[in-house]
């Protein structure tokens, strides 16, 4: 298996380094575009890689699903002929939403010009944010038809952040990939390069995962086209999230009505109004993230949560044993049985804008498994300080496909793939073209 992912890197990697593999912009427009998605198992961020620059360089980026900007460190030899600075007060800096200008007292080079726009990349990881400047340079991306990769194609003048903090960050990336509702997250960078829809969606798992931007059908081996889903408004915070803002930025997160949590369809007794976001300090409600790896609850919504599911498991004969950090509730698996979608444990349903909308958590995206026949539920606790009362993350995101619509401002979700005899590491990356 392991054998088969590094060919599987190599393989990706060369098709977009190859020059045969390029598109010249104005000969092949894409329906969608796509994006591979690995996990990395030491530090459980998700990561992408991205090409750019002339000569083309495949660089690795954590993937950030709520960030605002995609930045590199272009402090790791960054070299290119079509790197170009945002001089101050021109469109690309407008865009970026940048209204200070900086210089540079050494010599010039990318990162540090002078008469351009200042940027403030951020390190959602670690919380760590930094300055930069905003430029552009050329990047290549594949695209497809939502079945297989189609031809690379080419986007001149993508802007990105120049700069940045990469500690923190899984080893061999350089930089962060931002999939937030801005106008210089990528998505909409995408969308604008080709017209496409202002769609993209995700589909993550413990190993190759992929993200689709665009409007295709989502077909996934053997032969599965994924396309009931079930639907939700997109939220908006009006106050940003990010370790550094300016005064009145709205945030680039996602955030969705969360209205209930259920255990097996018993409502968790907690203070609903915290699932509310405050329009006044932009606390409260319920965020997906990627750079969360388990999902994150303020210490009243966690406490009565896992007692809940405590109870919920001991009415079924499942031991409790001693935790095991960062969880607090473990369990033998002895008394537990495994199906198709994972170990059979209480259902975890997180009711949203209507009782019959509901995202069901199951197993498989509940149980995280931590040896020696035992297993954790998979939440944590984020204390009592927490901004966002509820961060959905990246293992309870695993193996469902989630679709936002950034013009409707909906969210798409399939709950586990699972169910539906596939999983997000069964999309064809063998090309057809």
């Amino acid at each position: 298996m392991a054998s088969s992912l590094i060919i599987f890197s190599f393989l990706f990697i060369f098709s977009l380094t190859s020059p045969s593999s390029f598109a010249k912009p104005s000969s092949f427009r894409p329906k969608a575009l796509l994006l591979p998605i690995t996990k990395d198992k030491s530090t459980l961020q998700y990561t992408t890689i991205i090409t750019q620059r002339t000569p083309p360089v495949p660089v690795s980026v954590v993937f950030d699903l709520g960030g605002r900007d995609f930045w590199i460190d272009c402090e790791k030899n960054y070299i290119s002929s079509t790197y170009k600075p945002a001089r101050c007060n021109s469109a690309v800096c407008s865009r970026a939403a940048s209204n200070g200008c900086g210089t540079c007292n050494s010599p010039p080079r990318p990162g540090c010009s002078n008469n351009t726009c200042n940027s403030i990349p951020d390190n959602s990881v670690t919380g760590w944010a930094s300055s930069g400047e905003i430029a552009t340079d050329v990047v290549y991306i594949q695209s497809t038809s939502g079945s297989n990769p189609g031809p690379v194609v080419q986007i001149p003048n993508l802007i990105f952040d120049c700069g940045g903090i990469i500690k923190g960050l899984a080893k061999g990336t350089v930089g962060m990939a931002a999939m937030g509702r801005h106008n210089v997250g990528l998505p909409l960078q995408f969308a604008a390069a080709f017209s496409l829809q202002r769609k993209f969606a995700v589909c993550l798992t413990s190993g190759k995962g992929v993200a689709f931007f665009g409007n295709v059908t989502y077909k996934f081996l053997p032969d599965i086209e994924i396309s009931r889903l079930t639907t939700t408004p997109l939220l908006i915070n009006p106050v940003s999230s990010a370790s550094a803002y300016t005064q009145g930025e709205k945030s680039s997160e996602y955030f969705i009505g969360v209205t209930d949590i259920k255990i097996s369809d018993k409502s968790v007794p907690i203070n609903k109004t915290m699932l509310k976001i405050n329009g006044d300090t932009g606390f409260g409600g319920t965020k997906l993230s990627t750079v969360n790896p388990y999902t994150v609850m303020e210490t009243s919504i966690y406490n009565a949560f896992t007692s809940a599911f405590i109870r919920a498991a001991s009415a079924r004969n499942i031991s409790r044993v001693s935790s095991v950090k960062p969880f607090g509730a473990c369990f033998s698996t002895a008394n537990v049985g495994v199906t198709r979608v994972g170990y059979a444990v209480p259902e975890i349903q997180l009711v949203l804008q209507s009782k019959d909308v509901v995202w069901r958590i199951f197993g498989a995206n509940s149980m995280v498994s931590v040896g020696n026949d035992v297993i954790c539920l998979g939440f944590v606790d984020g204390g009592v300080n927490e901004s966002t009362s509820v961060v959905i993350g990246g293992f309870q995101l695993e193996d469902n496909l989630i679709e936002f619509d950034l013009a409707s401002n909906r969210l798409g979700f399939s709950s586990t793939l699972l169910g539906r005899s596939t999983n997000c590491a069964n999309f064809n990356f063998t090309s057809t073209a």
